[in-house]
């Protein structure tokens, strides 16, 4: 019997990775995917397994396109469920849902971990894996709705759900693993960071993120948690090293050998570069 649930996948051009993501999705009762203006496969490959496909055009501002969907499709279904075309949700996550939903008390959200695979490795070290709001009731959740910046990003890149009820959480994460390498990998973070510049920059020029934001919380949930340490983490000197050092020393990133130390160097490489583009932004303002 199939799960009252809307599953959403957000994708562009990911026929390496969507077949997988399908493949694991059938004890969902719909599943659409929302597509960029692919150039490969990727519809195709939607409508072979059976999922709507709908095409997004980005206008700028507020709506992103995960944000629109909610606001602007025919959602029958009780629950959605967000994801990743590079993300697979495994039998023992569906079983815990499962549970949750036939239960008299379930939450209105659930917080999920997004369980990292890089070069081929599941991570068990390294602290790279993280939890995010993925499951909640039709109209229970939204994403937050931060500054209108220049960085072209269609889709919600780290924006956190502000959800209106209580959250739960799952023990089984989702397989986070994309097979597009290392070459996408990295552009698409240094797309990212341009993001992330400008909203840093955004805070610390005037202490808001956007009109409406995750509260930052070191005794809250998980997404409170994580935005009361970057609140801290952006203002202190060598953060690109630090974040190294946490991946790599304080979390046991180099227990997963090799690739423990280039996803580490990546990390590092990013914070670095949101930095640069902050210092540019900063500049161009003289």
């Amino acid at each position: 019997m199939s799960l009252p649930i809307t599953v959403f996948i957000a994708a562009k051009n990911e026929e390496k990775n969507l077949p997988r993501c399908l493949k694991s999705l059938e004890p969902a009762e719909r599943t659409v995917v929302l597509d960029s203006q692919s150039t490969d496969a990727t519809p195709q490959i939607a409508h072979e397994h059976g999922a709507e496909v709908v095409q997004f055009e980005y206008d700028g501002g507020y709506p992103k396109k995960r944000q629109w969907a909610l606001n602007t499709l025919d959602i029958q279904s009780e629950w959605v469920f967000l994801l990743d075309a590079d993300e697979v949700v495994p039998d023992a996550l569906w079983a815990e849902i499962r549970n949750a939903l036939s239960g008299g008390a379930a939450d209105d959200a659930y917080l999920i971990t997004k369980g990292f695979h890089f070069l081929g490795q599941k991570f068990v070290h390294g602290g790279f894996s993280h939890e995010a709001v993925l499951l909640f009731r039709r109209g229970c959740a939204r994403f937050e709705r931060l500054i209108d910046d220049p960085s072209g990003l269609d889709m919600e890149v780290h924006e956190r759900k502000i959800v209106d009820g209580s959250v739960g959480a799952f023990d089984t994460p989702l397989i986070h693993e994309d097979f597009k390498g290392l070459k996408a990998y990295i552009e698409r973070h240094n797309r990212y960071s341009t993001w992330e510049a400008h909203l840093r920059k955004a805070y610390l020029d005037g202490k808001t993120y956007g009109q409406e934001s995750v509260e930052a919380n070191l005794f809250g949930n998980t997404q409170e948690r994580r935005r009361f340490l970057k609140k801290i983490a952006i203002q202190v000197p060598f953060e690109p090293l630090l974040w190294f050092l946490y991946h790599y020393i304080f979390r046991l990133g180099f227990l997963e050998g090799r690739p423990g130390l280039i996803a580490s160097q990546i990390r590092r490489h990013y914070i670095s570069h949101v930095r640069a583009k902050m210092y540019e932004l900063r500049q161009s303002e003289k």
